[in-house]
């Protein structure tokens, strides 16, 4: 009698755990299911065609508003070495912006000419978009709002601020347009890959 009293009080406890885990299960997919997914994010390239980003699936991002009358436009530089020079590792994705100083007055084909004339651009470069604001593009509101990325909260200050994401699509960190495309505060990240 003695054993089965325990056997009935080990399956107690065990209907218990699972009540209480059935209960928490749907708390806790529901908080994963809150976060976006980066790779969901809809936005067009500079000529206006849809980009597909889960085909960054597998490398490195490197998001950065760019504008072409800016003290830090000479990154454009800085953005097309870094993106030779980890072709297999990292994806960089310029995104025009217009917001700071009205240093990117120029239109899609002005842009295009500027960065390939000026500086042989050949990384990805999306729509002029809203990154803060009211009209805030999602994918400035994915790269800045934990509650969409996982990771951190975070405001634009100006241009050339760079966001960097691992392989699977998730947030690593922010640099302000200070860091250079080059810093190792970048670059440890993709070195971990070669």
């Amino acid at each position: 009698m003695a054993a089965f009293f325990v056997s009935s009080n080990s399956f107690f406890h065990l209907k218990k755990l699972f009540l209480i885990t059935k209960a928490f299960c749907p708390f806790l997919k529901q908080s994963q299911n809150n976060m976006s997914h980066l790779f969901n994010v809809k936005i067009n390239d500079l000529a206006g065609n849809p980009m597909d980003l889960s085909l960054c699936k597998g490398k490195h991002v490197l998001f950065v508003n760019v504008a072409s009358e800016c003290g830090f436009t000479p990154q454009y530089k800085n953005l097309q070495q870094l993106s030779s020079t980890y072709k297999e590792q990292l994806i960089v994705i310029g995104v025009p912006c217009n917001q700071f100083g009205k240093q990117e007055p120029g239109t899609a084909s002005e842009i295009s000419n500027f960065c390939e004339i000026n500086y042989g651009v050949t990384f990805l470069i999306t729509e002029k978009i809203d990154i803060k604001g009211a009209n805030q593009h999602p994918l400035y509101e994915w790269l800045t709002k934990k509650e969409l990325n996982g990771v951190s909260n975070s405001s634009v200050k100006w241009n050339f601020q760079k966001y960097l994401i691992n392989p699977e699509g998730q947030l690593i960190d922010y640099y302000y347009s200070i860091t250079k495309p080059s810093s190792k505060k970048i670059t440890k990240h993709l070195k971990q890959k070669q």
